[in-house]
């Protein structure tokens, strides 16, 4: 990974969905694939919605601030859209979905005091700082009001390259970037998720669960993402191919690195060889993804 600033930066495409009231957990825990009931008050974890069909719909951080209230921080997803969706499935539940658009985040490529692993650090009612680094270096991110007389987030800048920094860090880490048409495209295991402990297959129901479990105990997952670093840029949806020509995987998302090499995750086949890629007719070598971003 190229080196990284540790000044504090906006990170304008992260949106916050937020779930109130006694029903939330509940309600969360069944639509949701990861074990939201296990998860205490003040942690987080990695989690998603799928599709009936195991198709990952949105892919999200999600925090349990305590018993009655859990915050979605979607990288990719419209929360407006994610939340007139979930609504289908309220009923009578006592859950009220809410976009917290009041609420900004930053970043920042160095260690919170606070916030360790899973647990976050809650300076108030709405400031949270999560511990988004990993083996590949320190990182924190803020969820704070976008109020620059409360200290914060709408009076930092923008700035591309560290957002890029950003995006580069967390495809080494096994993030994947979920755009566009890459929604509702991919099971868990073909982005390889559980390298980021993002789904259960123990707690019981929830949309896809069926399908994900059946891959799983079943062994079938001969397909998952696999991190590349060419020297031609991608774009999602381009195919990759094997060193005979023949296509051999999908690009899902790529990041620019300086130097003028890419990062691309390409769902492709898991036993093919670190080599064996081509992409745009230039060689994608593989690499192996940097740990530590599991919570």
């Amino acid at each position: 990974m190229p080196d990284k600033p540790s000044t504090v930066f906006a990170l304008s495409g992260q949106r916050l969905l937020a779930l109130r009231g006694p029903d939330a957990v509940r309600f969360a825990h069944a639509q949701f694939m990861s074990d939201v009931s296990a998860l205490p008050d003040g942690h987080w974890q990695w989690s998603g919605w799928l599709t009936p069909k195991g198709r990952v719909l949105a892919l999200f951080a999600l925090l349990r601030l305590d018993p009655q209230q859990l915050w979605l921080l979607l990288p990719d997803a419209d929360p407006a859209s994610l939340a007139a969706q979930l609504q289908r499935f309220v009923f009578r539940s006592k859950v009220a979905l809410d976009v917290r658009g009041e609420l900004a985040v930053t970043g920042a490529f160095a260690a919170d005091a606070q916030a360790r692993g899973a647990t976050m650090a809650m300076r108030d009612a709405d400031h949270v700082v999560l511990d988004m680094g990993g083996d590949g270096g320190a990182r924190c991110l803020s969820i704070a009001p976008a109020d620059a007389s409360q200290g914060a987030s709408a009076a930092v800048a923008e700035d591309a390259a560290q957002a890029a920094a950003w995006r580069a860090f967390d495809m080494a880490h096994g993030l994947p970037r979920l755009e566009g048409a890459q929604a509702d495209r991919w099971t868990p295991q073909q982005l390889s998720l559980d390298r980021l402990r993002a789904y259960s297959v123990k707690k019981g129901c929830y949309p896809g669960q069926e399908i994900v479990a059946r891959t799983h105990f079943l062994g079938q997952a001969k397909r998952g993402l696999r991190l590349l670093e060419p020297a031609v840029a991608a774009t999602p949806g381009d195919v990759l191919h094997d060193a005979g020509g023949a296509a051999a995987g999908e690009v899902v998302c790529a990041a620019p690195l300086p130097g003028g090499r890419h990062l691309v995750h390409a769902v492709a086949p898991l036993d093919a060889p670190a080599d064996g890629f081509v992409l745009h007719g230039q060689p994608a070598p593989a690499r192996a993804f940097t740990g530590g971003l599991a919570r």
